[in-house]
C-alpha cells in the first residue's frame, strides 16, 4: 500500500537566533508553517541572510528548530536516523556539495527513514553554467526528479536575467523569503508583482516582460 503522507509537512516551525548570555538578544528568526502533499518544483527566493539556507537545514535536519517539526512522508525528519535522513530530504549546497549534520543523540534512540532514495532535493544557489548545454541538463534533471515522485526546491539569487528564466521555466510555485518569514507564491506572474520580490530583484524586473 502506497504511502499517503504528504511529502513535506512544515509545521508551525521556528528557529531563533540569540546573542548574549544573561541578556539574550534575538538577532535572527525564521518562522515557516507550510505543507506541499505532491511532487512540485518550487523556486525559492530572497535577500542574502533572509533565512533560506536555514529553511533547507531544517527540513533536512541538519539544523534543529526551538520548535515546531518537519515532517517528510510522514516521518518527524529530526527522529530519524542520521545517516538515513538524507533517504527522505537532502540539501545540495551551491556546487551540488550535500551538507551535513550534527549528530546530537545517539543512533539507536532514532527511527529509520522507510526508503532508500531522497523524497525531496533541495538545491541550494546551483551554479548555472551557461555553455555547453549546461541549463538544459540542470532542467532537464528537476523534470525527471519531479516526473519520478519527487519535491524539488531550486533556491537562486538572481544577479542576471537568465536565473528569472530558468524559475518561470522550470518551477511551479514559489516562495519568496524575506528576514525570516515566508511568502507564498501560486505562480511567476504573482512572484513579480510583488512589491517587496520588486524591490529585491531591482533593475532584473525591467527584462522581465
Amino acid at each position: 500500500m502506497k504511502d499517503r503522507s504528504p511529502l513535506l509537512v512544515v509545521d508551525n516551525l521556528r528557529k531563533v537566533y540569540t546573542r548574549g548570555v544573561l541578556n539574550k538578544q534575538v538577532t535572527f528568526k525564521l518562522e515557516a508553517n507550510f505543507t506541499i502533499t505532491a511532487p512540485s518544483i518550487v523556486g525559492l527566493m530572497g535577500p542574502n541572510g533572509s533565512g533560506k539556507t536555514t529553511l533547507f537545514e531544517l527540513i533536512t535536519g541538519s539544523n534543529r528548530p526551538n520548535s515546531g517539526k518537519v515532517f517528510c512522508l510522514g516521518h518527524d525528519i529530526h527522529q530519524v536516523k542520521y545517516r538515513e535522513r538524507d533517504r527522505l530530504a537532502i540539501h545540495y549546497h551551491q556546487s551540488y556539495q550535500v551538507r551535513h549534520f550534527t549528530r546530537t543523540r545517539p543512533a539507536f534512540m532514532l527511527q529509520s527513514a522507510g526508503t532508500s532514495y531522497p523524497m525531496i532535493h533541495l538545491f541550494d544557489e546551483p551554479q548555472f553554467n551557461t555553455q555547453d548545454g549546461y541549463i538544459g541538463f540542470m532542467l532537464d534533471f528537476f523534470r525527471k526528479l519531479y516526473n519520478d515522485g519527487r519535491l524539488v526546491f531550486v533556491c537562486l539569487h538572481p544577479n542576471e536575467p537568465v536565473h528569472l528564466e530558468i524559475m518561470r521555466e522550470i518551477c511551479q510555485k514559489y516562495i519568496f523569503v524575506y528576514k525570516g518569514r515566508l511568502s507564498h507564491m501560486p505562480d511567476f506572474d504573482t512572484l513579480i508583482a510583488n512589491h517587496q520580490v520588486r524591490e529585491y530583484l531591482g533593475h532584473l524586473t525591467q527584462n522581465v516582460v
